[in-house]
């Protein structure tokens, strides 16, 4: 592979753009742990063996919790990356992450364990809409896409990492990791700028400038800030309505937005990584235990969705869409015939 088209020319002059992404996008690994938490755990919380007595209705309500908050948390998300920008926004949701981890780990009640897991669903809500803001408007072109890839990177991996350590170690552990892993972000990515569009837009030119510098080491940044000065200009000066959406190439984007949204959620890929180890368990696996399965499976999405990443900015988004559509499709077939 030629220089001009390998990885190393990826990384060329963009290494402080990727250490931004990687250090604001840790939040997701911990995001990942809290998703497929239940797997491993609702077995246990049900056994005999648990530390809180749990019942299966009572554990029902753990995967909900999560995801009532990340509805509700919408218009919080929507404020404060607004009012206080994409940076302190996703400092902001680290803070509500690691308290949800405390009360995890000291928790005696279910009840505490369900408030927790609805507060990081607020708090999940916040980094999955500031993160590809703040990536996308720091990232140079040519890493875009694979810097935008990195916060399901870090989901995945957060998996994976859950299902290793849940049904190994105590209880606790879990947390434990998952508040080291915001704890570190807390204390790595405050000293990165806040994105130069950001400050553009909240008339901080300097700051701004000073920002850019540290995205573009080397270069010059008058001509890229002069054409984001235009483009926030632009914006401002034209008002978006609610009917703009349902015109033109808006409604297009409109559908196929709905759609990819939809065929993601519809695909149950949620389902699968909150219940992977009960599902393994009425699957009845006489061969591997569902605990080392999952393992097996979590590291396949990973190895899988890492590969897509490196491939997203010289393929295109489509192809590599319609190929996991399909492959999804043949699986979720498969999963029903069975």
């Amino acid at each position: 592979m030629g220089e001009e088209n390998g990885i190393s020319h990826i990384f060329k002059g963009t290494l402080t753009q990727l250490f931004a992404a990687i250090f604001g996008t840790l939040f997701a690994i911990s995001d990942g742990m809290v998703t497929g938490w239940t797997a491993p755990m609702i077995p246990y919380l049900i056994s005999e063996d648990s530390h809180i007595k749990t019942t299966k209705h009572e554990a029902e309500w753990l995967e909900p919790a999560l995801l009532l908050g990340a509805a509700c948390g919408l218009p919080t998300t929507i404020f404060f990356t607004q009012k206080i920008g994409r940076k302190k926004s996703l400092l902001l949701a680290s803070v509500v992450e690691l308290f949800t981890w405390i009360i995890v780990a000291f928790a005696d009640r279910i009840l505490f364990i369900c408030m927790a897991r609805f507060l990081s669903g607020m708090a999940g809500n916040m980094v999955f809409v500031a993160a590809p803001m703040y990536v996308a408007e720091i990232a140079d072109q040519k890493i875009r896409g694979f810097l935008s890839s990195i916060i399901y990177l870090m989901l995945l991996f957060g998996c994976l990492v859950v299902y290793i350590v849940g049904p190994y170690f105590p209880y606790y552990t879990s947390a434990i990791i998952g508040a080291g892993i915001v704890l570190t972000e807390l204390a790595v990515f405050s000293s990165v700028p806040e994105s130069p569009y950001y400050l553009l837009w909240k008339g901080q030119p300097e700051k701004a400038k000073k920002s850019l510098e540290y995205f573009r080491p080397g270069v010059s940044v008058e001509e890229e800030l002069k054409a984001i000065e235009e483009a926030i200009e632009r914006q401002k000066s034209e008002k978006g309505k609610i009917r703009d959406l349902l015109s033109g190439g808006n409604r297009k984007a409109l559908i196929i937005m709905s759609a990819l949204a939809g065929g993601q959620n519809l695909c149950a890929m949620n389902v699968v990584l909150m219940n992977l180890h009960l599902i393994l368990r009425e699957a009845g696996s006489v061969y591997l235990s569902e605990s080392l399965t999952a393992i097996i499976f979590s590291s396949i999405m990973l190895t899988a969705a890492t590969i897509a990443s490196f491939q997203v900015d010289k393929y295109g988004r489509r192809i590599i869409l319609v190929t996991s559509s399909i492959l999804t499709g043949i699986c979720l077939l498969n999963s029903n015939l069975f």
